[in-house]
Formats: structure tokens, C-alpha cells, sequence
């Protein structure tokens, strides 16, 4: 295996930050960022960049009932500060933006609200940063690329999602902030069934979860996914988008496995659901089917029977193209 990204530091910091976008506004007012969550990843592993070496990357499963949204109200005469003031990531974020932005001599009050559970795999921290960011980018009427906010969201939090980018599907360096490919096309529309397997709700620390050391026979199958991906969303082919994300999870399984993954897979069969997405440093599973076809709420209805007899008993149900939130 080539050089991993995780041993890859981030290039060029200081002069990624002084490099200043545009000349921002010099009477700031109160700006407003806002970010969807996702209900974990359609796949991820690593794959080879067009620079020939391997990174870390993924796809995630957008869910825009999860949201963060942020208020960002400039002052020159104080430091930086947030409420809560436990999203210290956010603060971070704050510092950098303004430093992007070109404007260090001013801080402000930062309030993030969210309604995303912590630390279920669910992006509630990459939300909040990206909201923050596109807050104080908005304060100074400065337009930040998605790609310059994926770089200043991984310098924030050393891990981010890709929900900075709302057009198409990304599959996307987490610990870079960089694209490894752009698929070109959004994915096709899907009926999401999710679910927490811990009972707990503990979650999981993303950070100091040590990341996969995959093998060589699962790199050679993440190059087959990336394929059947790229093709499945440019035919917009659901059914094969629930096999890629079945096979992600099924490697996962040997890096942090989900409960009852064996009995989960069968339901997929029971209730002829397109495949299962989970995530992959998280807690939640995603049961996914085909909006299109007409027996799909039935067999939603059976999923969540046989999800209650397993133990897993709340679910929550949201069409992943649009946002829309069916059924809690």
C-alpha cells in the first residue's frame, strides 16, 4: 500500500490562511451560516487520487432534517466566543474564517444551534463547523468556495464531512478537506429507514477512533466500488447504490461492527430493500428502498416490526434527495 494520508500533513497552512479570497466588507453585520447532517456513508475505505497515492475517503448519505445552524455577530472589541461553549470546534472554525477573510482584528459572539445527536456518526461537528464558517464568511460578505470551506473545516476539527458540497456527490478526503472525485450528478432518490444500535447512545469519539488499516483484497474492492458508484450515479440505478453501501458496511464490520449485522442483512432480503448503509464511525444503520416502487411502504411497515423484535426500536424515516421527513 502506497503512502496513507493519515501520515500526510496538511499542506501550505499559513499560506492557505493569508491567502485572502476577496477584500471583505468593512462594516460587518450579523451573518448566518446553516449545514445538513447525513445518516453515515454510502461507502468508504481509500482509493487512489489522480496524484497516484491512496487517501482516506468517503461518501456520505445526505439527510437535511439534520441541521446546524449558525449566527455570527462581529466585534472588534473581544475575542472570540461561542454558545454553548462546549462547540469549542466551532470557535475554532470562527478563528480561521476570520483569518481566511483577512479580518484578525476582529472577534464576535458565535451561537450554533443544532438538532443533531453527538457522536452517533450523524456529522453533528462538521455541521456546526460548516455552518459556522459560511456564518462568518456572511458577516464580511466574503464567498467562500466549497472547496476553500473543506480546508478550513479539516484544519478546524482534523476530520470533516463533505456536506460543504450541495451539487453533487463527492467522494471525499475527510482528513485532506480535499475532492478525490467529483461524481457529477446528485444521487438517485431514496426512502431512508434509520436506526441507533446502541442502546446507550453513547455513540462513538470520531478522533480517537483509530482509523481501518484495511487490507490488500479490501483496497482491491473499494477500486470495484468506486466504480459500480460512479456508474450507479450516473444511470441514477438505486438498487446498485444499495449494493455498494451494503458492501461498505460489510467491511466495516471488521473495523466497528454493528449488532446484529448478520440478522440486518437478512431483513434486507426479508423486506427486499435496496441494501443498508451504516456509519462508519458511528452508530446508526440505514435501512434503503426505492421511492418508485409501490410496495415500498409496506415493506417499510414490516422493517420496522422485525427492527422492534430485534431491539431496535425507534426509527426515523426521511427521503434522501429532498430532505423530507416522513415519519418519526
Amino acid at each position: 500500500m502506497e503512502k496513507d494520508v493519515a501520515a500526510i500533513p496538511f499542506p501550505n497552512e499559513v499560506s492557505f490562511l493569508q491567502s485572502s479570497p476577496k477584500k471583505p466588507c468593512i462594516n460587518p453585520q450579523t451573518g448566518y451560516g446553516s449545514a445538513i447532517g447525513h445518516y453515515g456513508e454510502i461507502l468508504q475505505g481509500v482509493f487512489v487520487g489522480a496524484d497516484d497515492h491512496t487517501h482516506r475517503g468517503l461518501v456520505t448519505l445526505p439527510c437535511e432534517v439534520l441541521t446546524s445552524n449558525a449566527t455570527f455577530t462581529p466585534d472588534s472589541h473581544i475575542a472570540t466566543v461561542v454558545e454553548p461553549a462546549f462547540k469549542i470546534k466551532s470557535r475554532r472554525a470562527a478563528e480561521l474564517t476570520l483569518e481566511k477573510c483577512g479580518v484578525t482584528d476582529w472577534g464576535g459572539c458565535l451561537t450554533v444551534h443544532s438538532n443533531i445527536p453527538e457522536s452517533w456518526g450523524l456529522g453533528s461537528s462538521s455541521c456546526d463547523v460548516v455552518a459556522t464558517i459560511r456564518a462568518v464568511a456572511n458577516a464580511f460578505k466574503v464567498k467562500l468556495a466549497p472547496t476553500t470551506i473543506a480546508k478550513l473545516a479539516v484544519m478546524a476539527e482534523t476530520a470533516s464531512d463533505s456536506i460543504m458540497f450541495d451539487n453533487s456527490v463527492i467522494l471525499f478526503a475527510q482528513r485532506e478537506g480535499k475532492i478525490i472525485e467529483n461524481f457529477q450528478n446528485s444521487l438517485p432518490p431514496l426512502i431512508c429507514l434509520g436506526f441507533n444500535t446502541d442502546p446507550t447512545e453513547t455513540g462513538v469519539n470520531t478522533l480517537s477512533f483509530k482509523p481501518a488499516e484495511y487490507n490488500w483484497r479490501e483496497i482491491e474492492t473499494f477500486k470495484v466500488l468506486r466504480g459500480l458508484l460512479r456508474h450507479a450515479i450516473k444511470t441514477q440505478n438505486s438498487r446498485l447504490i444499495g449494493h455498494v453501501a451494503s458492501a461498505s458496511a460489510r467491511i466495516n464490520q471488521r473495523y466497528l461492527p454493528k449488532p446484529a449485522f448478520a440478522e440486518l442483512e437478512q431483513l434486507v432480503s426479508t423486506v427486499d430493500a435496496l441494501g443498508l448503509a451504516v456509519a462508519h464511525s458511528g452508530t446508526v444503520v440505514t435501512l434503503l428502498f426505492d421511492p418508485q416502487n409501490p410496495s415500498t411502504l409496506s415493506q417499510i411497515s414490516k422493517a420496522q416490526t422485525f427492527l422492534s423484535q430485534m431491539g431496535f426500536g425507534q426509527t426515523w424515516q426521511f427521503q434522501s434527495s429532498y430532505g423530507q421527513e416522513i415519519f418519526i
